[in-house]
């Protein structure tokens, strides 16, 4: 079951760090604003495979130790921290040197339901089918 989990958290991290980068892409595009010193690609990439391995290891435990209701709990908290984390960008202050840094809560922001989103997006393919 372990194993699984883990192979889950990397898929997750990994399907969530493409996101971001994309993400980033298209921003960068759109409003011709570059965080690349504050938030790089690396750092993307990092942070998303921390945070969904962090993630696997809190499912396993919350499954492991309560065999009927983790799950259930493990996705409430998920989704309550991520909402909460969502205060971590829009209080950063960011160097002087950063152009237009009013803008970059609109990088960051979704970006940190990203993790989330993908965690529960492939949990399906990791589980039997009812039908």
């Amino acid at each position: 079951m372990f194993k699984r989990i883990f192979f889950r958290s990397i898929l997750a991290g990994l399907l969530s760090a493409i996101a971001g980068i994309i993400y980033d892409r298209i921003y960068f595009f759109a409003t011709q604003a570059d965080y690349s010193k504050v938030l790089n690609i690396t750092g993307i990439i990092s942070l998303s495979l921390f945070i969904c391995l962090l993630a696997g290891i809190l499912y396993w435990g919350f499954i492991t130790w309560l065999p009927k209701k983790g799950e259930i709990i493990f996705n409430f908290l998920f989704s309550v921290i991520s909402f909460a984390a969502v205060m971590i960008p829009i209080s950063i202050s960011l160097p002087l040197s950063v152009q237009f840094p009013e803008l970059f809560p609109g990088l960051a922001v979704p970006m940190v339901f990203f993790p989330a989103i993908a965690w529960y997006t492939i949990g399906p393919l990791f589980y039997k089918s009812g039908a």
